[in-house]
């Protein structure tokens, strides 16, 4: 176990662990706007950045990613001071230019003071914060459908050729990450249709409810081994099986 100290609290948490997780452990929240449990941590946003310093550097301190730096025995961690505050009031501010009329980022801005951005507006607003999580885990569960694209003001998340992407399963993973809702999809009993591109439903089998796309049943089926025909019955339908069957054997004793 490793000991450090966080804004005044004593934490004790175990060796390999991130800042950011260790700051959660003891109830201590610092925004990040890019960071996902499930996912590799990306230090893209800059928005969870600490002050570190030790007992032996005499007042020097450095400011670092907490999501990407580790824990250190001995370390002192300042998550609110005035240097921390001012470079997440600067990223919100340009975020604000971004994305004006996007709430998450408008009702952070205002906890840091950023009423109104000091930058041009953007005249083309978009929720799109480029945080790139739904690209990350459309790559973490191995499908490669979206990227992001060009650099710069230009810069923003596509699919390829800005076309129906041909590698997309319709599983709806980039749009759940999405922290602000940016992408958009339409799903039925029947069809569901996102990044222009759609998609037949499976319903299941027990329950009739639509809960997976043929595609998405394909792709998994082939990566974990099982037979396609697993999918055919929801995970609701699944475990309410399984719940049944763990009830009949705890009657039969």
């Amino acid at each position: 176990m490793v000991s450090l100290t966080i804004d005044g609290r004593l934490v004790r948490i175990p060796k390999g662990t991130y800042l950011l997780e260790a700051a959660r452990s003891a109830r201590i929240e610092i925004p990040t706007l890019c960071h996902h449990e499930a996912l590799d941590p990306w230090g893209g946003c800059r928005l969870c950045v600490v002050d570190v310093t030790r007992e032996e550097w005499n007042g020097w301190s450095k400011m670092v990613v907490s999501c990407m730096y580790p824990v250190e025995d001995g370390l002192i961690v300042l998550t609110g001071s005035e240097r921390v505050r001012q470079t997440r009031r600067v990223v919100l501010d340009l975020l604000l230019a971004r994305c004006p009329d996007t709430p998450l980022v408008q009702e952070l801005a205002r906890e840091h003071g950023v009423e109104r951005t000091s930058y041009r507006p953007n005249p083309e607003p978009t929720d799109c914060i480029l945080c790139a999580l739904c690209t990350r885990v459309c790559d973490h569960i191995g499908v490669f459908a979206i990227a992001t694209v060009n650099r710069g003001i230009g810069k923003e998340v596509a699919p390829p050729f800005r076309g129906a992407p041909p590698d997309c399963i319709g599983c709806l993973a980039c749009a759940e990450v999405c922290p602000t809702g940016y992408i958009e999809y339409e799903t039925s009993d029947s069809r569901r249709v996102i990044w222009d591109k759609s998609f037949e439903m499976v319903r299941c089998s027990s329950c009739g409810r639509a809960h997976i796309t043929r595609e998405q049943a394909a792709h998994f089926a082939e990566r974990s081994g099982v037979p396609a025909s697993y999918f055919d019955v929801c995970d609701a339908c699944k475990r309410r099986t399984t719940a049944k069957t763990a009830a009949s054997l705890v009657v039969a004793r």
